[in-house]
């Protein structure tokens, strides 16, 4: 009885820390909802150490190339969170997303 318990703690516990973990930082450049379209850029950023190294930028002129940027978001998905949590965030991968007004030219 007791390893089945153990199983289903230790099921929970992970269900717990995957729905947790997943998060967004989103910026609007004006109040209008969250875009849910597909972004104009997407890209998986390496960090490493808990995210003590790894310093990347998005260069949000050269994707936009003249269009005014629409919203920009960082986040972290499930794969990324599945990556975090199998080698313990040694390795923390975050994603890169990009939305421009209008269609490019």
């Amino acid at each position: 009885m007791k390893g089945k318990e153990y199983t289903k703690g230790t099921l929970i516990l992970i269900l717990t820390i995957l729905l947790g973990a997943c998060s967004s930082v989103t910026l609007r450049t004006d109040a209008q909802d969250k875009a849910g379209n597909t972004p104009d850029f997407q890209k998986t950023y390496d960090y490493w150490w808990w995210g003590l190294k790894g310093e990347h930028s998005v260069n949000v002129r050269e994707i936009c190339q003249g269009r005014k940027v629409r919203q920009m978001q960082s986040v972290a998905t499930i794969p990324n969170v599945m990556a975090a949590i199998f080698t313990l965030g040694i390795y923390q991968p975050r994603t890169a997303r990009v939305w421009c007004e209008g269609d490019p030219s």
